[in-house]
């Protein structure tokens, strides 16, 4: 059976969120009784994180494994996971547990009637100098330039159409940018008020470097945007050598 929605999640160093993560992701859409699949792709952990995902593989069809050899970044991750999708909708999240399962269904409503719906973390729960100001400043500047003006652009818990991030040919780093990408395939866009959750285990990957990375992709984020969405640099996730790529894809039933 197709699934109506495939949720994409990047893990890196994230183990002890494996387990409550999939639990809380189960326990917000198998109420809706809708097909889904749960798409975990290890970029590149040196923790536990793999072994507990092939143990969820192993006791839950709806979940596949996708392991990078090592960290080729979350762009790459959401690429693989894009290109493995079978879903009407591919929803995006990270492996933290700071976006809330429990939202999913709210964004999927909005879904039916917009190409791209955004998670807005109105109320964060992060270090206000390194993470809330640095956000701001970056939706700011992301506005400024793409037209695409969002409050909360950083936050991983969106739901695109399908067809409006399949096709997206993403180079690293773009995965920041992926409205704006994914508006030049379907432009009827929304933001939905979000919970954000405090992290308890793991560490955050990104700080105030992370604006110093926007400023300098807001340089070429227009060439950006045209290379995303030009067919004539073939599929996505070839930019990151699927051949270096290991899978393990339980049986679907």
């Amino acid at each position: 059976m197709t699934p109506e929605i495939s949720v994409v999640v990047p893990f890196r160093d994230e183990e002890r969120n494996v387990l409550p993560l999939h639990e809380q992701l189960t326990a917000a859409i198998t109420p809706l009784d809708i097909s889904y699949e749960l798409i975990f792709v290890d970029d590149g952990s040196a923790d536990g994180t793999f072994a507990r995902l092939l143990d969820l593989s192993a006791r839950d069809p709806h979940v596949c494994v996708i392991q990078f050899t090592r960290n080729f970044g979350q762009t790459a991750a959401f690429a693989a996971g894009f290109a493995h999708a079978h879903g009407r909708f591919i929803v995006t999240s990270d492996g933290d547990l700071q976006n809330d399962p429990a939202d999913i269904p709210r964004l999927l409503q909005r879904a039916q009637s917009h190409d791209i719906v955004c998670g807005w973390r109105k109320e964060r729960r992060d270090n206000f100098l390194t993470r809330y100001i640095p956000s701001v400043v970056a939706n700011w500047l992301i506005g400024a330039v793409t037209g695409i003006r969002l409050h909360d652009t950083g936050c991983s818990l969106k739901i695109f159409r399908s067809e409006v991030v399949k096709p997206l040919n993403l180079t690293p780093g773009m995965h920041r940018y992926l409205p704006a990408l994914a508006s030049r395939f379907g432009g009827r866009m929304t933001e939905v008020v979000v919970n954000h959750r405090p992290r308890h285990f793991g560490r955050s990957k990104y700080g105030l470097s992370r604006t110093f990375s926007v400023l300098r992709d807001l340089v070429r984020l227009r060439r950006f945007m045209r290379m995303a969405t030009d067919p004539s640099a073939g599929p996505a996730v070839r930019l990151y050598e699927i051949r270096q790529i290991l899978e393990t894809t339980p049986p679907r039933r």
